[in-house]
């Protein structure tokens, strides 16, 4: 019987990545990113993609699967993973999902629901409407998809009213199965970190990520049609960039808005893990290497 999957999951800068690397080459597996964005070609400095060489260690999957002018989402996700897990069997290794894309894992897990397909006239009226007016919708409709939605991405919250207006019924009532907790499987771990600890990392990553060249990176995909892809123009990072580029806040004021962001991007992130999937969690404390946390997690495996 070969060995089960191996489900990593955990906040945004939380190290997940470094600790799957560690953990592929330590049980000779391979890596199946279940990240919304990295799927697009193009987006690498603003979602950590990993390296050509990290990719060249270890194979991975699902990375620069899809164009900007191609739309990417959680059905394909399944489909495409499902097919990743059987050609990594096929070889006699060992699949290991790592993302922090919950949704995601829980489309994987649970499948998928029967939320109805968009209504062009309708979709019309929400996308003119004031942001806080669908907000208050939202929030009187549904109050748990008001907790858990980006409350900065209008793409998402144009949809969960829309799905309201069209079923009568909460938006996070569409998933099938989704009313409780999923039924994850018990590999489902998720790195965590201190709270302290993890602004710290992330606000150096985005201080790298500027370093890298994110502002030129973005310019370059803007000319490429990221504006017109209503999903990879909100990834965090690349939208207040664009905001920048268009005129708004300065280049200062934007790093220290793409913080913020992660920074309740990663809150939310822990909210879903915590009441959306029972997952088993890891804890990597400050100051301690990616081998001792890979280590840990060895040890939680037997």
């Amino acid at each position: 019987m070969s060995a089960p999957a191996i489900y990593l999951t955990g906040a945004t800068a939380s190290g997940k990545s470094a600790v799957a690397l560690r953990l592929a080459k330590r049980l000779g597996g391979e890596i199946i990113s279940v990240d919304s964005m990295q799927v697009y070609r193009g987006l690498d400095i603003g979602t950590a993609k990993p390296s050509a060489a990290e990719q060249a260690e270890v194979p991975h999957h699902l990375i620069d699967v899809a164009g900007l002018d191609e739309p990417f989402d959680a059905a394909q996700f399944v489909r495409l993973a499902k097919r990743a897990e059987a050609a990594i069997r096929s070889r006699g290794t060992r699949p290991i999902f790592c993302g922090g894309t919950g949704l995601y894992f829980r489309a994987l897990f649970d499948g998928l629901g029967d939320s109805p397909p968009g209504d062009e006239s309708l979709r019309a009226e929400l996308e003119a409407a004031p942001m806080d007016g669908l907000l208050d919708e939202l929030a009187a409709k549904d109050p748990a998809a008001f907790e858990a939605i980006d409350r900065q991405n209008r793409r998402r919250i144009v949809r969960a009213v829309e799905v309201i207006r069209l079923t009568g019924q909460p938006y996070s009532s569409q998933r099938s199965g989704w009313a409780a907790p999923g039924q994850a499987p018990g590999s489902l771990f998720c790195v965590t970190r201190e709270p302290d600890d993890l602004a710290k990392r992330i606000h150096s990553r985005v201080d790298e990520m500027f370093a890298l060249g994110l502002v030129a990176e973005t310019e370059s995909l803007a000319k490429r049609g990221l504006r017109e892809n209503r999903t990879a123009s909100q990834a965090i990072g690349y939208r207040q960039v664009l905001e920048h580029l268009d005129g708004g806040p300065g280049l200062a004021e934007t790093v220290e808005l793409v913080k913020t962001r992660t920074r309740q991007f990663a809150k939310r992130q822990r909210t879903w893990f915590r009441n959306q999937m029972s997952c088993q969690p890891v804890e990597w404390a400050a100051g301690e290497s990616a081998e001792v946390c890979c280590e840990r997690l060895l040890g939680m495996l037997g």
